[in-house]
């Protein structure tokens, strides 16, 4: 049972039936507005400090008037010592979630100056946002105030120096003594916030630029990650945690004034926890040394806001879902802000590995794989797939370790990811992190590499030629690789300019000066698939439908039978910024013997066509026809008042008029050319072995063109189809 329902349950708070008021019913107070988000923190932190804290009802007073200078302020809430309620004892200013850290910060001055203002010595402030607490002890004759790891409960006169340790349920204490927290699980939308929060409280106050902020906040939570897989007995504290320490601690403590004695206890703390912090980044690095290449680079008081946010948070038991949406929805907007469109909208992403015969033996690889959303529901297929094969496995041991053995060992082993830009790699590995795991083979390199050079580049040797049963991938659209800056340009089929069987001279093979890098990924795709892998692959229209990318077409064919075109609406990339317009098309690689055999057919029906329809002899004709036109003058007027031939031939005149022979004849060619080409498709269709392809168009996706959920998702319609389509092309019944 929640707060509030447990709250209305004891009579303590009653909340109207339109759900927008809250009424205090011990406190004698006026309806609120329960609509406002600071109210939402101030009635939970009122129950807590009942249920959580044991504090009697008639001790707590709300929006109490203190006396401040010639005017009055309202503190949010005041527990008293006693039930007359005269001798104040903690003071809490509560905060919406939303609140920023300079705000926060200011509420923890406010609540300083409502102890200061109240008569008699309050103990205690309090200062939360639900998803930031600090708390101080505060003594009014000295002016100062010292951090704690918590306020007291009921009945509790000494705190502990820290307050989560592993299990605490399980961690017995005396009365009088305080009960310790154990890290806890949090809602999607919760944790969202905690993660914005603590970014923005990184970078807002201009020390570092959102990007760097993105970056260490990124180390931090691997850290904290890292604590908590790390091995505890019960009651043991957690590392990542802040951890107070007494003022007997600091030497030569009584010679200091008291503001300079609480700025030597804070430095001694953050030091502390910053030392702690960093052991625990190098712990995690030994393992994982290409997740993170740098140092953490915060100082011991940016470490301590992070932490702050983090650290009572179980992201270990955190539903898998919930945060790895939470981190996503947070990694997203933030990338979106500040990189453009890195990420595939999640409907695409699901759709295109939903219909893919993806299992845990399977090898996955995105060669452009962002933030690693292909990837990852990669792994939640494989996932699904062990909750199927051991439903019993939270209750069963023997069952727990097979499931976990099924979709972890996929995950450390068979998912492949390249990345070009370092920092949206490392964001890629962090989310699969916070999925748990998947990261070990995410690098940082070009994807256009060969295996050599990737294996150069990354120290990995997983990524070779012709052995993933699966490719995944959205590439960059629009990008152009260049001769003179790539190396690799040469390498490629795509990058050279294609034969063609229509030519009366044959030329040596010649280079692109440049390649669309979506048509480059295409090729780089057909080289790390194994034979009959498949392609699950996003592409710009323009290679489906471009006359002058026939060429890439015929490549696809010959390399690939098509599974299925899916055409996505215009708006399927806007909420990221691009307004190409798309499909996912699927293919699977063809055997050797397969691909040339349908090279051979091609290249000798071409051949029987030229010599049948006599190509040359007709092309040959038209061209001395067009000779002898111009060398006779045939058909021109001379209207130059000039005689001598060569004279006449240097005019404009004669010159535009053999440019219209020229043109005329040309167009005679390309009608030749078009009449056989038309033949040879018609003929091709004849010849090469048939197969039917999967086509679809879908108008709704799930989202509109800002980004937003919408009602209607064809893609699970239309993926239950293509789902059954590729089963019956593995069972060898299409």
């Amino acid at each position: 049972m929640n707060l509030i329902n447990k709250g209305i349950q004891k009579r303590l708070v009653q909340i109207s039936e339109d759900g927008k008021f809250i009424t205090y019913l011990r406190q004698g107070k006026k309806p609120r507005s329960y609509t406002n988000p600071e109210e939402i923190i101030q009635v939970e932190t009122y129950l807590k400090l009942i249920f959580d804290y044991g504090y009697k009802p008639e001790r707590i007073k709300l929006y109490e008037s203190v006396k401040m200078g010639s005017g009055s302020k309202e503190a949010d809430i005041i527990v008293y010592k006693d039930d007359e309620c005269t001798e104040p004892y903690i003071v809490v200013e509560c905060k919406k979630q939303e609140v920023s850290e300079a705000e926060f910060q200011q509420a923890i001055e406010q609540a300083y100056s409502y102890a200061y203002a109240l008569p008699n010595d309050v103990k205690y402030i309090w200062a939360t946002s639900g998803i930031k607490n600090e708390y101080y002890e505060v003594n009014k004759n000295k002016h100062s105030r010292v951090g704690k790891s918590n306020i007291p409960k009921y009945g509790v006169h000494k705190l502990p120096n820290y307050n989560f340790v592993y299990d605490a349920e399980s961690v017995s204490t005396q009365e009088g003594e305080q009960t310790f927290s154990d890290i806890s699980v949090i809602t999607q939308d919760e944790l969202t916030r905690t993660f914005k929060q603590a970014h923005d409280a990184l970078w807002g106050g201009g020390q570092l630029n959102p990007s760097e902020a993105f970056d260490e906040l990124d180390k931090l939570i691997f850290c904290k990650i890292w604590d908590e897989r790390k091995d505890r007995r019960i009651g043991e504290p957690y590392d990542f945690q802040i951890i107070t320490v007494d003022k007997e601690e600091i030497k030569n403590w009584n010679k200091l004034g008291e503001r300079e004695l609480n700025q030597a206890i804070r430095d001694l703390e953050n030091r502390r926890l910053a030392e702690r912090i960093n052991k625990l980044y190098e712990e995690g690095r030994k393992k994982d040394p290409e997740v993170f290449r740098d140092n953490i680079r915060l100082s011991p008081e940016k470490i301590r806001t992070v932490v702050g946010y983090l650290q009572g948070i179980d992201l270990g038991q955190t539903d898998l879902d919930a945060k790895g949406r939470a981190f996503e929805t947070f990694m997203d907007s933030f990338f979106r802000g500040n990189f453009g469109q890195y990420f595939t909208p999640r409907p695409i992403v699901k759709f295109v590995t939903d219909v893919l015969p993806i299992t845990n033996e399977s090898l996955v690889l995105d060669t452009s794989c962002g933030s690693g959303g292909f990837l990852l529901y990669s792994l939640d297929k494989v996932r699904k797939q062990a909750n199927e094969l051991y439903p019993n496995y939270k209750n069963d041991v023997r069952q727990n370790q097979r499931y976990y053995k099924h979709w972890h060992d996929f995950a450390e082993k068979n998912l492949y990811g390249i990345e070009i830009n370092e920092q949206i790699s490392r964001a890629a590995k962090m989310n699969m992190i916070i999925h748990d795991d998947g990261h070990t083979n995410v690098i940082t390199a070009d994807g256009l590499l060969s295996p050599e050079k990737l294996e150069e580049v990354t120290k990995n040797r997983g990524f070779q030629y012709n052995s993933f049963d699966f490719i995944v991938t959205n590439p960059p659209f629009g990008s152009i690789v260049r001769q003179t800056e790539k190396a690799y340009m040469k390498e490629y089929k795509l990058g050279k300019k294609e034969d063609d069987w229509l030519a009366v001279i044959t030329k040596p093979e010649t280079q692109r000066d440049n390649q669309s890098t979506e048509i480059l990924f295409i090729e780089q795709a057909y080289h790390f698939l194994k034979e009959g892998g498949y392609l699950g692959v996003v592409i710009p229209d323009g290679i489906l439908t471009n006359s002058s990318l026939q060429y890439v077409r015929n490549q696809i064919e010959d390399w690939f039978r098509i599974i299925a075109v899916v055409s996505m609406p215009q708006t399927a990339f806007m909420s990221t910024g691009a307004g190409v317009k798309s499909s996912v098309i699927f293919l699977k690689k063809w055997t050797k013997e397969e691909s040339e055999k349908i090279i051979i057919q091609k290249s000798t029906l071409q051949q029987t066509l030229r010599y049948e329809q006599k190509y040359l002899m007709r092309i040959d004709t038209l061209d001395k026809e067009k000779k002898q036109i111009i060398k006779n003058w045939t058909g021109f007027e001379n209207t130059t008042g000039k005689t001598d031939k060569k004279q006449v031939e240097g005019t404009d005149v004669f010159k535009a008029w053999k440019a219209d022979i020229n043109a005329f004849y040309s167009q005679k060619v390309n009608d030749i050319k078009d009449e056989l080409i038309e033949l040879y498709q018609i003929k091709k269709a004849q010849t090469l072995a048939d197969y039917p392809i999967f086509m679809a168009i879908a108008q709704e996706i799930g989202y509109d063109a800002t980004g937003k959920p919408t009602a209607t998702n064809e893609l699970d319609t239309i993926s239950e189809e293509l789902t059954k389509f590729i089963n019956a092309i593995e069972k060898d019944e299409l």
